[in-house]
């Protein structure tokens, strides 16, 4: 309960709140960052589709799952939504995958330690085809919806759908020296994402080997990688 609450509670209510500031401040456009936490949760999609913006994880699976985050991330947008329609705020939702990129901050957060833990020996990862984009184009995709007039609703922003372990020798054919993590565990892939909604405002998205090492010489950069 203590997790359940200490997620959702400010996810909802931070939300509303600076949605509501921003219609006394009559802003004329908001743009929230959600994620695919808010899209992938959901049994009754086709297996086998790509998911797209008409698609929401499951509430009430969710809770059954007792899977907070992805609730927190799935309600907030949902509340989003409903201010919108009730308030008149004009509210466009961003949806990215695992951000990962050059770091913004001294300290790694979630996403990034991700890749640090490939680089990492004994680290346990676990081997399935995940949905990775750079963090310079997401910022690329709020200020593309901010700014294009007819933009409305939802919008997927990811741009590679790879297996760990194809990151892994990716990583290993460009830093050799680094001891990479070796206990593998198998799960089940992420399900994959349509872009398409983004990519038709003009959306462009940078070579996942381009980002993997900015990604790690800006780790180096911050001392998090010697």
């Amino acid at each position: 309960m203590f997790l359940q609450a200490n997620l959702i509670a400010p996810a909802v209510t931070g939300t509303m709140n600076v949605l509501k500031a921003c219609s006394e401040a009559k802003v004329k456009r908001v743009v929230m960052v959600s994620s695919v936490a808010a899209v992938m949760t959901n049994p009754s999609w086709p297996e086998g589709k790509p998911m797209d913006e008409d698609c929401w994880s499951d509430v009430d699976y969710c809770r059954t799952t007792e899977n907070w985050y992805y609730l927190s991330k799935t309600l907030a947008e949902l509340q989003a939504f409903d201010y919108a329609k009730r308030s008149g705020l004009d509210v466009v939702t961003v949806c990215p995958s695992l951000v990962i990129g050059p770091l913004l901050q001294p300290t790694v957060n979630a996403s990034s330690s991700v890749i640090v833990d490939f680089l990492k020996g004994d680290n346990e990862v676990k081997s399935k085809i995940r949905n990775f984009v750079d963090v310079r184009d997401v910022a690329d995709a709020l200020i593309l919806v901010y700014e294009t007039p007819e933009v409305s609703g939802r919008y997927i922003c990811s741009s590679h759908a790879r297996k760990v372990s194809d990151v892994i020798d990716l990583l290993k054919s460009m830093y050799p020296a680094y001891k990479f993590a070796n206990k593998v565990v198998q799960v089940d892939d992420e399900p994959s994402f349509s872009s398409r909604k983004l990519e038709m405002l003009g959306w462009k998205t940078k070579p996942l080997e381009e980002t993997l090492r900015d990604s790690v010489e800006s780790y180096k950069a911050a001392a998090v990688l010697s």
